[in-house]
């Protein structure tokens, strides 16, 4: 072969495979770029209910641990991104309302339904006992993974959850802060609120917020894209 024959044959073999190359490049780009159906709903099972951190299931399923004020809507976001109402039924079944409370997820992982803080019915020494269980699951349980903090966006960052973040920060414990109930605030308000949160908290590494409503489903995607990244990564 001549080398004017062998240089024409090494460019049609470049042109062949940048040709080729660029077929590949269109197509693995197409399947990147194609709608992902999102997640209506994380399917998830009542597995049980643990008073303390001694009788939590023994397994080594990564969880997702839910917290906040009793009045912050922690059930009802939990009701919303599983569209179950059954959920926060069974957490608020009496003698479960002081404990913690597991749910199986059926893509994987588990969510788990901590004690509301500041349960009015509840005596002082009875609040001081599950705060004990809640503290010692959160900093001795290997199983977990992640912590969505349910805040009332309309009376957020109180002292108790201060104290989370605080000691999430200090634990390198991904956490995720929802301003539940959005929907009782103006758009230029909710953002405002958001704004001046991240602000606040903006040293602190693995934490990330949104707004969220449980009555009108905001932010219900987002916060199941969260879930899900943290059970898959557990």
């Amino acid at each position: 072969m001549s080398a004017v024959s062998y240089f024409a044959y090494l460019l049609q073999s470049c042109t062949f495979r940048a040709k080729h190359a660029r077929v590949r490049a269109r197509g693995l780009y197409n399947n990147m770029t194609q709608k992902v159906p999102p997640i209506e709903r994380l399917d998830a099972t009542f597995l049980t209910s643990a008073p303390d951190l001694r009788r939590c299931p023994r397994d080594a399923v990564a969880e997702v641990a839910f917290a906040g004020r009793s009045n912050a809507g922690k059930s009802s976001v939990l009701n919303t991104i599983t569209n179950n109402r059954k959920m926060a039924k069974v957490s608020k079944t009496p003698g479960r309302t002081q404990m913690l409370n597991f749910f199986d997820l059926s893509r994987g992982g588990r969510l788990v339904d901590l004690p509301g803080y500041g349960y009015a019915k509840a005596g002082k020494s009875a609040q001081a006992a599950w705060q004990k269980s809640v503290n010692q699951y959160l900093s001795r349980r290997d199983n977990l993974v992640g912590l969505v903090l349910v805040m009332d966006i309309r009376h957020p960052d109180q002292a108790y959850d201060q104290e989370l973040l605080a000691w999430a920060d200090a634990s390198a414990m991904p956490a995720h802060v929802l301003l539940n109930k959005a929907d009782k605030l103006s758009s230029s308000r909710q953002q405002r609120e958001l704004k001046t949160l991240r602000g606040r908290y903006s040293a602190h590494e693995n934490l990330s917020m949104q707004l969220f409503s449980a009555l009108k489903g905001t932010g219900k995607q987002a916060l199941i894209e969260k879930v899900l990244s943290w059970t898959a990564t557990g």
